[in-house]
């Protein structure tokens, strides 16, 4: 082995402690990079990358099976703009009882013998495709939970048939709701009912109106009024692209937080332990090392233990991923989420080029200095450095130790700078966390838009054609629901909603008109601007409404499409995404002479403080039962499993900056602390115990933690501040002041303290290696 090798490989062993900071160092920066780094790929195109992958199908059409024949349908294939085709499948809609739950909503399922292959190739993320009648997979997003060996019951089918869930699946572009085999579909098909489905890729298919002439394509050569419903892919696409689009800064932000953080403190590591070695340095140019020796020596001293806790940062960024990219599948609706490899090699490549310059500017700058002044280079603060603090701190009516230490980073002012910043990324990221947890729980609750104990759904709409037999049921009356619930036994507040649809003047398209009958202002609609209705006449309405109309409030608005046009006063503004935000608020009086047929009503109750939700539900339900409609606890969707999912990736990603950020405290406390072995066996040698050792080594990094967690605070509320709104502007919503300012007094000083406690624990080891140092040892170092 040559000279240099051996001076590679000597210290490299001789300093193992500083070895191992590196080491632990570069694998957090490593496994933080690859996580963020592909959290921020991930959010750039999932849907147009999930919808290549599983052929997703250009445009859906439902056909009416009593008007066209599977014949028919198949010829459709051969249309001229249409590139491949699936089906015809036959459909049936239908509404499954699970277990003990009350009946569900309306799914639509569809008979097909395999997941397919070229035109919407259903993905498989859990159990098996069905093989047998009897057995049902389905989707992902279906109303009800999906759980393997579940039973579902179809009670208001000829016979009752009971289905057994083997598997759960995605179809990028929401082609069902279930998938059985075709020869269930019959069992499932009420007498004059029933459909077919059809899926087409098309040559072009880029724009509305491209889809517009491959449907007219299709439909053509068939019987007029045989399409009952179609859906393209653009429409599902801007629906997942809008939901995306919510999350993307909040990803990046994180992403972006920690590539700088791993690049600041493995640099910062690096310069450290290369900055100790200035007396070694002189030794090896004393037996005759050049310049160049030196720089090769500490880069490749450096870099041994950076490579291989890149390897292993690699690797626990990859087990670190799986789980947090499942979860990330369920904001994106994608099937397949991975790391690409690129993002591999670019982070393997950064960072091992990042601690070869900083070791080689650190290693040439000490390589360069005379050998006599590399030698007499001591393992000390400059004299004088931080005599003033130490003796302020002396004055103070504190014990001696806890004076010593708290004077310690003013001997050291870089040092502790360095720190600090470590410890301010880690507040930033907490402060950011914390902040952006409460919003995301108040922008979901919003969107539920359902603050109610109990609700009565509204009785599902007609899905396709429908016989008219004696299986078709009545429409609940909303008047005798309503009178029900008001003679119930522990009902608080009440208000019922009813939608229509209708146009607006200027408009395309049409937009969701919600009819509310009583006070729903308690029912969790929440105001960016204006006030809620409070008499006939009066409307609110969403920030892309506004937007789309050119209005604002106390502007007016006419809905047409209605028995006749309706002007509503615009008073207030809401949050409300759905449907494109373009939805219209008001009072069921404001459309009796327009629309007075409004039926379909849902119910919203409050309970009356004592009273049981479950127990309540049960009893109205005995009340609700010869009406056809059942009454269930909590709102309609409440939207926790994505505050879930983006909170445990709030908290993963917070965890990792967090220790990074104490790796960074670690390694400086831990050089700190070497440098002042001789000086610590002083103070051991004058009764110094090993708890006042301990102390006097933890409280060298108060002042730096409590300052930086001082300045953490209010950077990461201005980081919420900037992330929050941007989330809002990425999907057209203004968010109200609600969402953003959740930081309050009794948060704000923990949130402070956050810098302290990660000082701590990046000082807890050096302080315990301190504290049982021999003083004998202590002394004899040089």
């Amino acid at each position: 082995m040559s000279a240099l090798g051996k001076v590679v490989r000597s210290g490299v062993g001789r300093r193992r402690v500083q070895t191992l900071v590196i080491g632990l160092a570069t694998m957090m920066a490593v496994a933080a990079s690859v996580l963020g780094g592909s959290l921020i790929v991930v959010s750039g195109a999932p849907f147009d990358d999930a919808f290549a992958e599983q052929h997703g199908a250009h445009l859906s059409v439902q056909f009416d099976a009593g008007k066209v024949s599977a014949g028919q349908l198949s010829k459709s294939k051969d249309a001229e703009e249409v590139s491949s085709a699936a089906g015809p499948f036959r459909t049936a809609t239908v509404t499954p009882r699970a277990g003990e739950a009350g009946p569900g909503w309306p799914m639509t399922v569809v008979g097909r013998p395999d997941p397919g292959r070229s035109v919407d190739e259903v993905t498989l993320l859990d159990g098996r495709w069905p093989t047998r009648s009897g057995e049902i997979v389905l989707s992902a997003g279906s109303s009800l939970l999906p759980t393997m060996g579940m039973e579902i019951a179809f009670p208001d089918l000829p016979g009752g048939p009971t289905l057994t869930v083997v598997g759960v699946a995605r179809s990028v572009t929401q082609t069902a709701d279930a998938w059985v085999v075709p020869s269930q579909l019959p069992a499932l098909t009420a007498p004059g009912s029933g459909g077919y489905q059809m899926l087409y890729r098309f040559t072009d298919a880029g724009t509305t109106a491209q889809i517009t002439a491959g449907g007219r394509a299709v439909t053509e050569s068939l019987p007029p009024g045989s399409a009952v419903g179609e859906q393209s892919w653009l429409t599902v696409k801007k629906t997942a692209e809008r939901d995306t689009a919510l999350y993307v800064p909040f990803l990046i932000a994180f992403g972006v937080l920690g590539l700088v953080m791993s690049v600041l403190i493995v640099g910062n590591v690096v310069a450290s332990a290369v900055g100790t070695g200035t007396r070694r340095i002189g030794v090896l140019k004393a037996v005759g090392f050049t310049p160049a020796q030196v720089v090769r020596a500490y880069v490749g001293q450096a870099l041994i233990p950076a490579a291989v806790g890149t390897a292993l940062g690699v690797l626990a960024g990859h087990l670190l991923a799986v789980p947090v990219l499942a979860e990330t599948e369920e904001v994106y609706g994608a099937s397949s989420l991975a790391i690409a490899p690129w993002v591999d090699l670019a982070v393997i490549a950064g960072v091992l080029c990042l601690v070869a310059a900083t070791a080689w500017a650190s290693a040439w700058r000490a390589g360069r200095l005379r050998t006599v002044d590399a030698l007499a280079v001591g393992r000390t603060a400059s004299a004088g450095r931080g005599r003033w603090a130490a003796r302020l701190a002396g004055r103070l009516p504190l014990p001696q130790p806890v004076a010593l230490g708290l004077a310690r980073p003013f001997a050291r002012p870089a040092r502790a700078l360095a720190m600090g910043t470590a410890i301010l990324f880690g507040s930033v990221a907490v402060t950011f966390t914390v902040g952006m947890g409460a919003s995301l729980g108040q922008v979901m609750e919003a969107r539920a838009h359902d603050a109610a104990d109990v609700v009565v759904p509204a009785p599902p709409p007609d899905f396709g054609p429908r016989g008219s037999g004696p299986e078709k049921q009545p429409r609940a009356d909303p008047v005798a629901v309503a009178a029900a619930i008001e003679a119930a036994t522990g009902t608080g507040k009440h208000y019922s909603t009813a939608k229509v649809r209708a146009t607006v003047s200027g408009l395309t398209g049409t937009v969701n008109v919600i009819a509310f009958t009583g006070d729903a202002s308690w029912g969790g609609y929440t105001m960016v601007s204006g006030r809620w209705i409070d008499r006939p006449g009066e409307a609110v309405v969403p920030t892309p409404f506004l937007a789309a109309t050119g209005t604002r409030i106390g502007d007016t608005a006419t809905l047409n499409g209605l028995a006749e046009p309706v002007t509503v006063r615009i008073v207030g503004e809401v949050l409300d995404p759905r449907n494109d935000g373009l939805q219209v608020f008001t009072d069921a009086s404001t459309l009796t002479a327009a629309r007075p047929d409004l039926t379909e009503a849902s119910h919203h109750i409050a309970v009356t403080s004592g009273t049981g939700v479950t127990g309540y539900a049960d009893a109205l339900n005995r009340d609700l039962a010869p009406l056809g409609v059942t009454a269930r606890a909590g709102g309609l969707d409440t939207g926790s499993d994505m505050v879930v999912t983006l909170n445990a990736l709030s908290a993963i990603l917070t965890t990792m900056l967090v220790a990074v950020a104490a790796l960074g405290v670690l390694n400086g406390v831990l050089l700190d602390t070497r440098e002042r072995v001789r000086e610590i066996g002083v103070h051991k040698a004058l009764g110094m115990t090993p708890r006042q050792t301990v102390a006097m080594v933890l409280t060298s990094v108060v002042v730096t933690g409590l300052v930086a967690g001082a300045l953490g605070v209010p950077l990461g509320v201005a980081l919420h501040g900037w992330v929050l709104p941007a989330m809002g502007d990425s999907v057209g919503l203004r968010l109200p002041g609600s969402v953003i300012a959740v930081y309050h007094g009794a948060e704000v000083l923990p949130l402070a303290l956050g810098g302290l406690l990660i000082a701590t624990l990046g000082a807890f080891l050096p302080a315990g290696w301190a504290a049982r140092t021999r003083t004998a040892t202590a002394l004899r170092t040089e």
